[in-house]
Formats: structure tokens, C-alpha cells, sequence
């Protein structure tokens, strides 16, 4: 397991497999294309290729086809076995020095304040306002939701705001906001943050005070959408759509009896469903 374990280290020693590594840490329990991966890296397909097969040598990425793809996610049960290893034997099972991430609860500790959650896109002018507009609606008692942007842009798309109006939302105190407005010691601490879309995903977010529960719900950018005017807005409407189902069945879970570990694994399990189902459609 020694040498194993070295060995693993040792591949991802070089920065580039090293972000690979991180990028498909963030984007679990995705399977995330090549192409997808070349791009959010800046990497040759050529190059990726060889430090994709490196990890795999390794067993800490694994590889299946979908389509005429190929998709990449990591062997979680190694990378867990690589985890414990280091921990229980470099630090012998310290709690002092290994103590498990604080859990995340329900129940009497949270009856007097609200759980906070944050939707993130790069743009802040669509996806992630509808999300942080269908939560305020729907569980606005519950939540206090925010929606911030990587790179956002001066204005909301005219677009959104057509259909939050026509959905009844109000739109009088929605704006685009930098991401960076949540990192400073004066921030809400958050219980959830949400990227809505792959290029967030991708990128280098902060590490969040508190180790929020985090997920990826991918959802088809309706401003690159073409087409007709008509065609547009209906790119809008379904994106709108396909938040609000997924927010209706967030806000629907038993808070009050999950632990932390139970959550998390109940807000991937939104995203895969919700994948596998525009999936099915295609």
C-alpha cells in the first residue's frame, strides 16, 4: 500500500495533473467530457490525454465512453483509500489533527435562523438569478438565497427578466453580482452554494468558510441561444424550467433529519436524475 500510495503522490506532483485532479474533485459525481477538460485547463488534447492516462494508471480517474465521447471522473473509492491512508497512518487518527468536517443539521440548532445558499454562473445574468428568484419564492421562510456571477456581467439578460415577470417573480432588487462580495469576513456563511453552470464548475472557486454543501446542477446556457426571438425566450423558458423542478424537489427535503453526509448526497443525486432525464430527452 506504501509503494501504492507514493506512487499516487508522485503523479500528481506535477501542477497540471494536479488540476485535472482538483477540477474533477469539484465537478463529483460528474463524468466530465475531454473536450471539456481541455478547455477549462488551456491543455492540448494530446497532452491531456497523457496526463488523463497517467491518473488512470494511477486509479484515481476512470474512463467511460458516452456516445462517441469520452468522459472522466474520479475513482472515489481510491481516492478515499489514499485519504485514509494518510491520515490514519501519517497522523495516526488524531482527532487534534484529523477531526472529521463539522456536520451539517437539522433539526433544534437550526430552528432559529434560516439556511443560507448561493447560485453561481460566470455571467450572474440568467441561470443563476432564476435559480436565487425560484428559491426566495418557493422557501423564502427557509432560505436566505443569494446569486453571484465569476465574471458577471453590468446587466441582466432582457430575456430573464421577460420570463421571471411573466412567472410573477419580482424583479425590483435582482442585479448581477461579483462572486467576491461573498468571500470577505463580513459575508453570510453558507450552508449550500450551487454553480449552475459548467464554466463556474470549472473554475477555482474560494474554499467557502464553513464547508458549505456544494453541487453541480448543469443547466444549457439559454444566452447562447439562436435563433428567432421566439426561439430565444424558449431557450429561457426551459432553463427556467429545469431549475425550478430541481429547487421544488431541494426544498422538499427533510433538513430536519439529514446529517450532512445524507444531504450532499441528496443534492448530487438531484443533479444526476435531472442530467439523466434531459439526457433521455435529447
Amino acid at each position: 500500500m506504501e509503494k501504492e500510495i507514493a506512487a499516487r503522490l508522485t503523479t500528481l506532483g506535477h501542477p497540471q495533473r494536479l488540476g485535472i485532479f482538483r477540477l474533477l474533485m469539484r465537478r463529483y459525481p460528474d463524468r466530465v467530457p475531454a473536450g471539456e477538460l481541455a478547455e477549462a485547463l488551456g491543455l492540448k488534447p494530446s497532452t491531456l490525454s497523457a496526463y488523463l492516462s497517467a491518473l488512470m494508471q494511477a486509479d484515481l480517474v476512470t474512463q467511460a465512453r458516452h456516445g462517441t465521447s469520452l468522459r472522466y471522473s474520479m475513482n472515489m473509492t481510491e481516492v478515499r483509500r489514499t485519504f485514509d491512508y494518510l491520515l490514519n497512518d501519517c497522523c495516526r487518527g488524531r482527532p487534534d489533527i484529523c477531526a472529521p468536517a463539522p456536520n451539517l443539521t437539522g433539526g433544534p440548532d437550526m430552528a432559529d435562523r434560516k439556511y443560507n445558499a448561493l447560485f453561481i454562473c460566470v455571467g450572474n445574468s440568467a441561470r443563476s438569478i432564476f435559480a436565487e428568484t425560484i428559491l426566495r419564492e418557493i422557501a423564502g421562510d427557509r432560505f436566505n438565497t443569494w446569486s453571484a456571477g465569476t465574471r458577471p456581467f453590468s446587466e441582466l439578460n432582457p430575456f430573464a427578466l421577460e420570463v421571471l415577470k411573466s412567472k410573477g417573480h419580482d424583479i425590483a432588487d435582482l442585479r448581477a453580482k461579483n462572486v467576491s462580495e461573498f468571500t470577505g469576513s463580513d459575508a453570510p456563511v453558507m450552508d449550500f452554494v450551487f454553480t449552475v453552470c459548467d464554466r463556474a464548475a470549472n473554475e477555482d472557486c474560494p474554499a467557502w468558510e464553513g464547508q458549505p454543501v456544494t453541487a453541480h446542477w448543469s443547466t444549457p446556457d439559454p444566452v447562447r441561444a439562436e435563433g428567432t426571438d421566439a426561439e430565444q425566450a424558449l431557450a429561457f423558458q426551459h432553463a427556467y424550467g429545469a431549475l425550478r423542478n430541481r429547487i421544488s424537489i431541494f426544498a422538499a427535503l427533510p433538513f430536519d433529519t439529514l446529517d450532512r453526509v445524507r444531504l450532499q448526497a441528496a443534492v448530487d443525486d438531484i443533479g444526476r436524475k435531472a442530467d439523466a432525464a434531459d439526457e433521455a430527452g435529447a
